[in-house]
């Protein structure tokens, strides 16, 4: 006899139950500590790039050169090779995502999030230590190979291993725990800029204390069910499974169907990153690429790399900015815990339409107050200063509310199994990519487009929110294996693919 969550009428998705369980929530938790180290990492290499005992370290040139360019506070810190303090990591991670993309099916998703954990631990204490340059930069590129191994894995478990109705609300989990520990990375380097000499020290070997807590909770977590059943390992994961629904919850429909949409897969010898490109699968390979295009389009990746020197530019003292990034902070934290309420009540799109909406409002305000003000490269008065960073901050909860974690939820839950690792490795692999161009590029950008910078990403959030709300779907509780029904009945992706495509095959 089929499955009843075999025989789907287009309509309704199949609902498999499952309580909020301890287990769940525990295992969810310490898999999205992961998100930790991007948050930190982000936080602290702004703070540090403007601490002048790391400056004349590594940059002295740039301290020499800092009273010349003082005429035109636009381009005081263009410096590549500071950009490139930041931007390596980022190259790196892109890298190390690529890898983990490879090899997750082989070793579990656990095993990425540990492997990653740990190379982003012994980075930390590189940093820490560094006495040259390429001390610097070695460290750096175990961070971002730490990085592209967690963002790689972490998402994806989390989608695997949520209830449906819940899942939302544990994938932002992720999100939630990188502005945490952005906050704590700039209240950090707002103690570390007052200790001479060897404070950035402190701020880079801190780093060290989140990655052992994703280290710890990576080896106490269990790998998800689906990525058990790819390595031949079914008890192994149906124990998991009923582990984390609950001991009275029937998981039978739900099991079956995560072992089927797995045989289907393996029925298939073609590797995923090809199979990704045939035409049944474009919706999701364009997905996997424009989200995270748009996400650095929204201009927030710069505002977080580099929000103490923004704000220096915009007429705060070095504290005043580092206070600045600390509001900034929590805003994020307040923007992606309403978030992760609210998109498993009231759907995806909302939260892309109210969030685009705002962003391009500040955006567009933040380019008239700087505009007038700073004009070519005068100084901002206190006032208008204020003005600017109180719409730095509703910019930075509205992104945080919207692309900020719709871009780990809705790519970490929307790829068939088959697909699953090539589409997150994809997305995460590119938005590195871009966070390394954004960072290389945007204190050069600064420089020339001055106040039109803000102007320039407007335009770009009119056409991402555009997209959202046209190419989108809605795929607020639908369980994993059904998504593909969602791509199929929508009004432009249904013509690359039917649904009997992706129900799973019947069983007598």
């Amino acid at each position: 006899m089929p499955s009843g969550a075999f025989l789907l009428s287009g309509r309704d998705m199949p609902d498999y139950g499952g309580a909020l369980t301890v287990p769940v929530v525990v295992t969810c938790l310490m898999a999205a500590s992961g998100g930790l180290i991007f948050g930190y990492d982000i936080g602290i290499s702004g703070g540090v790039s403007e601490m002048e005992s790391f400056l004349k370290k590594f940059f002295p040139d740039l301290l020499k050169a800092k009273p010349r360019a003082g005429k035109d506070v636009y381009c005081m810190y263009n410096n590549q090779a500071l950009t490139a303090f930041t931007s390596s990591l980022y190259a790196f991670g892109m890298v190390g995502t690529l890898v983990a993309s490879r090899v997750t099916r082989r070793v579990g998703r656990q095993a990425i999030m540990l492997i990653g954990g740990s190379m982003f631990l012994v980075g930390a204490l590189v940093n820490a230590g560094a006495a040259n340059l390429a001390m610097l930069i070695v460290g750096r590129m175990l961070l971002g190979l730490g990085l592209g191994f967690s963002g790689q894995a972490t998402p994806v478990y989390l989608a695997e291993m949520s209830p449906p109705r819940w899942r939302g609300r544990f994938i932002s989990a992720f999100p939630l725990f990188i502005s945490i520990g952005y906050l704590v990375a700039t209240v950090i380097n707002t103690g570390t800029s007052k200790i001479p000499v060897w404070g950035w020290r402190l701020s880079l070997g801190l780093a060290a204390v989140p990655a052992a807590v994703m280290v710890v909770g990576a080896a106490l977590i269990t790998d998800s069910p689906s990525s058990l059943v790819l390595r031949g390992k079914n008890d192994h994961a149906r124990a998991a499974l009923q582990r984390v629904r609950g001991k009275g919850v029937d998981i039978d429909a739900e099991f079956s169907d995560i072992v089927a949409a797995v045989e289907h897969d393996t029925r298939n010898e073609e590797g995923a990153f090809r199979r990704i490109l045939r035409r049944e699968y474009r919706p999701y390979l364009v997905m996997a690429v424009a989200f995270p295009v748009f996400l650095n389009l929204t201009g927030v990746t710069v505002t977080a790399f580099f929000s103490p020197i923004l704000f220096r530019t915009m007429g705060f003292g070095s504290d005043a900015a580092l206070m600045g990034a600390v509001i900034l902070g929590l805003m994020n934290i307040g923007g992606v815990v309403a978030s992760g309420f609210a998109m498993d009540r009231y759907g995806r799109k909302l939260l892309f339409m109210i969030g685009g909406a705002v962003m391009f409002t500040c955006q567009v305000a933040m380019a008239s107050i700087v505009g007038s003000q700073l004009g070519n490269g005068s100084k901002m008065a206190k006032g208008y200063a204020v003005a600017v960073l109180v719409l730095t901050c509703f910019f930075s909860a509205s992104f945080s509310w919207s692309w900020g974690a719709l871009f780990w939820t809705v790519p970490g839950e929307i790829y068939p199994v088959e697909v699953r690792s090539a589409g997150q490795g994809t997305a995460v692999a590119l938005n590195l990519c871009l966070n390394f161009v954004q960072a290389q590029c945007f204190l050069a950008m600064l420089c020339c487009f001055k106040y039109g910078i803000f102007i320039f990403y407007a335009c770009w959030l009119v056409v991402m929110t555009a997209f959202a709300m046209a190419l989108v779907p809605e795929t607020k509780g639908v369980p994993l294996d059904s998504m593909g029904h969602v791509f199929a009945r929508h009004w432009y992706w249904g013509r690359f693919l039917k649904d009997h495509k992706f129900g799973n095959e019947q069983s007598t």
